[in-house]
């Protein structure tokens, strides 16, 4: 790495050397306008607008346009005359806890490499950032431009991360904000095992940039001459949603299964279904014991009939048979 900036950090009454080095890189695969019949590059020349003549670099200067229309030119002396202390100071204002900086404020990250001769009061201000919990609020010019920023600790080494202003951070103003939509429990309790689901530890190596490798394939394939043929990945689906509680049902399930953990019990609707299912037949059921007690009961007077006919009969039988013995 090369360093981009050398200063110091001003640590109370502490001035600490160091280095400063770009800690993350763009790799993204860069293109040339080209002309398509033949590759040739495209290039732009510098021209001024009022005559069409090229303009060399050491002619150009900023401009900043009034409202009304004319242009004020500001020069390389008219900026080395700003008043910028934090030029080769980064000056450390407070210390103030992590979590008290939204992350919408962080812009980039520098790698701070202390001078040879400043090595111990840099590992002191990083072992006290480390204990502490906080992160150190400071300015810093970078090219030119001065910058908020904090300092904080990454494995063993001390990030400068710049911030931008607070007034350059948008206030997030949306009509569906001042919208009265009602959430039920259940999509809300829904939604919360969803997040459980999915939840894990973020481990940075699992992510990598699969648009940039297909990218690079189509780019070695042109240079061998192959022909390209791209296979359609199959798209995820939760099969036929109709609403949201589905929505988030299947989105649960097929969070469950891609880790390899059991279906979960049958879903709220389909555990009424059953419910439903079950009440209706117990009518039935209640009705049938009273079915047959009801027929036993109309039985029961013609039983007793016959009963009683037949002790009757039974003398005029019993007589009859007397008289043929005799």
């Amino acid at each position: 790495m090369r360093s981009i900036w050398k200063g110091s950090v001003s640590f109370g009454l502490v001035s600490i050397g160091v280095k400063l080095y770009s800690a993350t890189e763009e790799r993204d695969v860069s293109f040339h306008q080209v002309r398509r019949s033949d590759g040739s590059r495209i290039r732009y020349k510098r021209v001024a607008e009022a005559d069409g003549e090229e303009v060399p670099y050491s002619e150009i200067a900023k401009g900043y346009q009034l409202p009304s229309g004319e242009t004020v030119v500001l020069t390389d002396e008219d900026f080395a005359d700003l008043p910028l202390p934090s030029a080769r100071v980064v000056d450390v204002h407070q210390f103030v806890p992590a979590d008290q900086i939204d992350p919408i404020y962080y812009a980039k990250s520098y790698y701070l490499e202390p001078e040879k001769t400043a090595i111990k009061p840099y590992l002191l201000l990083r072992d006290a950032l480390e204990e502490s919990d906080m992160v150190g609020l400071v300015k810093v010019a970078i090219r030119n431009r001065e910058q908020l920023a904090t300092l904080r600790v990454r494995d063993g080494v001390i990030v400068l991360g710049t911030m931008i202003w607070p007034d350059e951070v948008r206030a997030a103003d949306f009509g569906f904000l001042d919208s009265d939509v009602e959430l039920r429990q259940q999509e809300q309790a829904m939604a919360r095992s969803l997040v459980e689901s999915m939840a894990g530890d973020f481990v940075p190596e699992e992510y990598t940039d699969d648009y940039r490798t297909a990218l690079q394939s189509v780019i070695e394939a042109k240079v061998e001459g192959r022909e390209i043929v791209e296979a359609e990945e199959p798209q995820p689906s939760a099969g036929n949603v109709v609403d949201l509680m589905s929505a988030l049902r299947a989105s649960v399930e097929a969070a469950k299964k891609s880790r390899g953990e059991p279906a979960a019990a049958p879903a709220p609707k389909a555990q009424t279904a059953q419910k439903a299912a079950a009440k209706k037949a117990a009518p039935a059921a209640k009705k049938a014991p009273a079915a047959k007690k009801a027929a036993a009961k109309k039985a029961e007077p013609a039983a007793k009939k016959a009963a009683a006919t037949k002790a009757q009969k039974a003398p005029a039988k019993k007589a009859a048979r007397a008289r043929k013995t005799a």
